[in-house]
């Protein structure tokens, strides 16, 4: 084990610490650039969401898809009228994703403080209220 310096820090090479966060970047870039290039509007491109297929009934996820290509194309409105939690989601990931870069860069324990439970219930039944919401009649403003 390398000791650590005494602001907390380990000491190593930058480009080794840089090389999970700089490489998923590039992964989740790359996806975005697919869904950016491949339009989720048009029918055939992509598979069918199977709770949508079998049973009429929009998923949290239902418009993930035409979400992110709104964002690829800096449609931040049409994003999120086609799934307002995944933009939420996508602005999650870019905070933490920046938190993951900075304390990797410093040398820093890249391990933050883990959600509790009770944070993952509470997201599970926001999604849960936004899935029945989208699904009823006064919900349609939710629909993609």
């Amino acid at each position: 084990m390398v000791p650590l310096r005494p602001d907390g820090s380990r000491p190593g090479r930058p480009l080794r610490r840089l090389a999970a966060p700089v490489g998923t970047l590039a992964a989740v870039a790359a996806a975005f650039t697919w869904v950016g290039a491949v339009d989720p509007n048009e029918p055939g491109h992509y598979p069918v969401c199977p709770l949508l297929h079998l049973t009429g009934l929009l998923c949290p996820a239902c418009g993930g898809l035409r979400s992110a290509h709104a964002v690829a194309h800096g449609d931040l409105a049409a994003a999120l009228g086609a799934n307002a939690p995944a933009v939420a989601g996508y602005a999650a990931f870019a905070l933490l994703w920046l938190v993951w870069l900075t304390r990797a860069a410093r040398g820093l324990p890249t391990a933050g403080p883990r959600p509790r439970p009770a944070h993952w219930w509470a997201l599970g039944g926001l999604l849960l209220a936004f899935t029945v919401v989208r699904n009823l009649p006064f919900g349609a403003g939710l629909r993609p």
